[in-house]
């Protein structure tokens, strides 16, 4: 089957709801996203398969929807965050960036690590954050970057590593919210920026339909007005 999904804007979006097999969502500058609707009835994003005008859209949205936070250094978490992370932080003007990582080097130190679930893989894992970075964070206003946010364990994993550095993040920026199943955990002192939000889906006889209520209060996302970045 024929990827399309994730390798172009599109002018108008697809009619419904309902839905078939994708939803369509509206980015700042007016265009529209459509993402395959996964069968556990929310819309998907996968940042390795999206082509390279996608992603340097939606990494200039997301530094503009974080750029209000003053950010001094970007924290990327693994694996997706990482597509998205360096673009960011070289967007707000950053020189590098940081990435915490799944895989332990040898020099890694247990007490800079903590455990992960995420709701798109099985089992247990370990964060780890490298040792010789702690100098870019540390006393620093930290942006903690990832692809999308859904559950939230991957993001309040990532808080709990920073944690472990003495570091409270000034924001999480994401390029899709995934329903607001995150939002009773998170801590309301730290701001959630994004591209675009998505709903839960519910699936009858016709088809998917959205679930507007599971979206939430407003929240910060990039400017509509905005010039749309190069692609």
């Amino acid at each position: 089957m024929k990827l399309d999904f994730w390798q172009d804007f599109d002018a108008a979006p697809d009619p419904g709801p309902p839905f078939t097999a994708r939803y369509p969502a509206r980015m700042p500058d007016g265009r529209w996203l459509h993402l395959p609707i996964r069968d556990i009835g929310v819309a998907g994003l996968i940042a390795t398969q999206a082509s390279f005008p996608v992603i340097r859209a939606l990494s200039g949205w997301m530094a503009e929807a974080a750029r209000p936070l003053g950010a001094e250094a970007v924290l990327g978490l693994p694996t997706l965050g990482h597509v998205f992370a360096p673009l960011v932080a070289e967007a707000l003007g950053h020189s590098n960036w940081v990435a915490a990582g799944y895989s332990r080097k040898r020099w890694y130190e247990e007490a800079l690590s903590v455990t992960i679930h995420s709701i798109t893989t099985t089992g247990e894992r370990r964060l780890w954050l490298d040792p010789l970075m702690l100098d870019r964070l540390r006393g620093k206003r930290v942006l903690l970057v990832d692809d999308v946010v859904s559950s939230g364990a991957s993001a309040q994993a990532g808080l709990g590593l920073l944690a472990k550095a003495g570091v409270v993040p000034v924001g999480l920026c994401v390029a899709m919210v995934q329903t607001r199943r995150w939002a009773p955990s998170w801590p309301g002192e730290i701001p959630v920026v994004s591209v675009f939000e998505t709903p839960a889906l519910t699936r009858d006889a016709q088809g998917w339909w959205p679930d507007h209520s599971s979206a939430g209060s407003p929240m910060a996302t990039a400017s509509a007005t905005s010039p749309a970045p190069a692609t």
